[in-house]
């Protein structure tokens, strides 16, 4: 994944310049019908029953993983083609902080559920 624009300053300012940050307390899985990149942006889903789930991290060595299976709720309708997830720091809205493409785009239909199995979901620094 790659760290959005926001968390790379925060990063920065606080390891090189002492600018205290405050990580967020929880993280928030976003899926995307379009990409957002390092400044943001991108087509998030919205409606039809999504909303961004909450996610976990554990870290060992230069790699950060999600500790348990991530699942959204039933899409009432179709969510479109998800390319995209982001981590957010916020529930709606909110700071985005990193971001990826997924290895294989997934259609989402009404009755479908995505799900992100525990230790799928990882980054690092390399």
């Amino acid at each position: 994944m790659s760290f959005s624009d926001y968390l790379e300053n925060k990063v920065l300012a606080y390891v090189f310049s002492g600018t205290a940050f405050t990580q967020p307390g929880t993280k928030y899985l976003a899926l995307y019908t379009a990409a957002p990149s390092d400044t943001g942006g991108g087509t998030e889903v919205s409606g039809n029953g999504y909303a961004r789930q909450s996610i976990a991290f554990t870290t060992t060595n230069n790699q950060s993983s999600n500790t348990s299976a991530v699942e959204f709720p039933t899409a009432t309708a179709s969510w479109g083609t998800i390319t995209h997830i982001g981590v957010f720091d916020a529930s709606t809205s909110g700071n985005l902080l990193a971001w990826a493409a997924l290895a294989a785009s997934k259609t989402i239909a009404s009755g479908d559920v995505f799900r992100v199995n525990a230790g799928e979901l990882d980054i690092d620094l390399t």
